[in-house]
């Protein structure tokens, strides 16, 4: 298959160095930074640079809009695409009627649409992500477009569902917090840490063995463990009294521990 990618950041660079080790050609990219372009052209065999939205001349099959959520409308408003393409998005959060909808006001020729969700994380790191167990989320407007977008799936990843819409949203949500959330609570420890002066590797087995325990088990919340968990209310208030002059952790530390006592008031009003 013969893939163009609108947009060349994290999600545009993965993707396409993925979908050409599957075997698939990536002839053109484009990108209102013409430099990130060129960084990833650079990285594939035979793409060429698109300097504009006009692909009406393209061999391209699929179009891949990875662009950010807030610019495909924008981005959609401006391509032009050859007649029947298949035009889809790599959005966790912009439904497939959305971008059905804006392609039939915007464009002059009909075109199927679809989306192509990846569900991962992905930073500027040109070292490339594996696809092979890597869930790819996919919808599409139409029975054959639905069945190009398995087929292509399935060479790149051995995990490839059929999600509507709301699946994805709410997977989306649950993504947030498995990576987002918890990210930005270890880059709070290791500010606590440097805070101190300590070694943020002290506690790098300890996260480690976290997460292993969290995947190990039907339900996360089985191996929850810490003072909010076990009601320890002196170690709770040691706490809080250190985190006092420090208002963004303070905040955190309390809505974080009342949750986890919530969860768990039945038993901590058994102990």
């Amino acid at each position: 298959m013969k893939i163009a990618f609108i947009g060349a950041g994290n999600v545009a660079l993965h993707m396409a160095v993925a979908v050409e080790t599957a075997g698939h050609h990536v002839a053109e990219v484009y990108s209102r930074d013409p430099q990130h372009a060129r960084r990833l052209v650079s990285m594939l065999y035979d793409a060429r640079l698109n300097p504009d939205l006009n692909f009406d001349e393209s061999v391209a099959d699929l179009f891949v809009l990875a662009v950010p959520d807030d610019a495909i409308e924008e981005v959609v408003k401006q391509l032009v695409l050859p007649e029947s393409a298949i035009l889809v998005h790599t959005s966790g959060g912009i439904s497939l009627d959305s971008l059905q909808k804006w392609a039939e006001i915007y464009s002059d020729v009909t075109l199927r649409t679809g989306v192509f969700y990846p569900l991962q994380t992905f930073s500027k790191s040109t070292d490339p992500i594996s696809f092979e167990e890597l869930p790819l989320c996919l919808e599409a407007s139409d029975k054959e477009t639905e069945e190009i977008l398995v087929a292509l799936g399935q060479t790149m990843s051995k995990i490839v569902y059929l999600v509507n819409s709301q699946e994805r949203r709410v997977l989306h949500v649950a993504a947030v917090f498995a990576c987002n959330f918890t990210n930005y609570l270890l880059g709070v420890a290791k500010d606590i840490t440097d805070t101190e002066t300590l070694d943020f590797d002290l506690l790098k087995p300890l996260i480690r063995e976290t997460v292993r325990k969290a995947l190990s088990v039907q339900h996360p919340a089985l191996v929850q463990t810490g003072p909010a968990r076990r009601g320890d209310l002196s170690v709770l208030d040691m706490h809080l009294e250190y985190l006092a002059n420090k208002p963004e952790w303070l905040e955190l530390y309390e809505v974080m521990t009342d949750s986890i006592q919530k969860r768990y008031a039945i038993e901590l009003l058994r102990s």
